[in-house]
């Protein structure tokens, strides 16, 4: 989505441009309104720099803010991820996984993005910080108006998180609808064998498994017509036939089935 690799096919729309086809120098316009903030928060910071010099990167890179105001503007960066302003001068070894992530974060803020790509943002950390990431992430996305692609295999997180909800396998969209009402009605055999594996914490809720046979097959060599053909419970022969459309049931509900049958 942000070019960090090349695509191969497809298009990538932003504010009535397609990126997909731009150069690097093209691409630069859209680079301080597009950010990321990584999976792995081991990883994805400089060793050898400060923190205050990461996000001082960051800004001098879109000549944002000069002197003194660049300086304060990384302690006010550090105070709303929830990081004190001498922070600033300790390197990444110093923190801890949730203090890098918050530490990514700022970076992705600094140059006061419209759009942010939040690539599984939590896995890489304890269950009890993985909280406190999320919730930092709700209130920096009311506070600033941003719009966040939340990319994550944990479905609790994505029902509290996301308002409109993207369910893929072997990179084929399956469904697509608002987050309530995925939760509530699945229409796509995939979505619903999804959430049914997913724990709930109830002692007394009905447990509907849907188990699912077979290997995921290899992406590299996918099934012919739906992706979802050799471990669907509901296919028919029709299903390897063609690659199923991705059909409008309702306005903003789709789903890349041929079976109106069930579900």
């Amino acid at each position: 989505v942000l070019k960090l690799i090349e695509p191969t096919a497809g298009e990538v729309w932003f504010e009535g441009s397609d990126l997909a086809p731009l150069s690097s120098r093209a691409m630069r316009p859209y680079r301080r309104r597009l950010q990321i903030i990584f999976q792995d928060p081991y990883a994805s910071l400089n060793p050898r720099r400060r923190v205050g010099d990461t996000l001082d990167e960051a800004m001098a890179t879109h000549r944002l803010h000069r002197g003194d105001a660049r300086g304060k503007r990384i302690a006010e960066l550090l105070a709303l991820v929830g990081l004190a302003p001498e922070h600033a001068q300790r390197f990444p070894h110093e923190f801890s996984g949730g203090q890098r992530q918050r530490i990514d974060i700022a970076r992705a803020l600094a140059v006061e993005p419209q759009f942010i790509v939040a690539d599984e943002p939590v896995s890489a950390l304890d269950v009890s910080i993985q909280a406190q990431v999320i919730n930092l992430l709700c209130d920096l996305r009311e506070r600033f108006g941003l719009t966040m692609l939340f990319i994550s295999h944990d479905l609790d997180v994505v029902e509290y998180l996301c308002d409109r909800i993207v369910v893929l396998y072997l990179g084929k969209v399956m469904e697509v609808a608002p987050a309530k009402e995925l939760y509530r009605a699945p229409k796509h055999p995939y979505t619903e064998a999804l959430l049914a594996a997913s724990p709930r914490p109830d002692p007394e809720a009905r447990r509907d498994r849907r188990l699912l046979e077979g290997d995921i097959p290899s992406p590299v060599d996918p099934p012919s017509g739906c992706v979802f053909r050799t471990r669907c419970p509901y296919a028919l022969e029709a299903c390897a036939a063609a690659v199923p459309a991705l059909r409008e049931l309702a306005p903003g509900r789709f789903k890349a089935c041929i079976r109106d049958d069930i579900l």
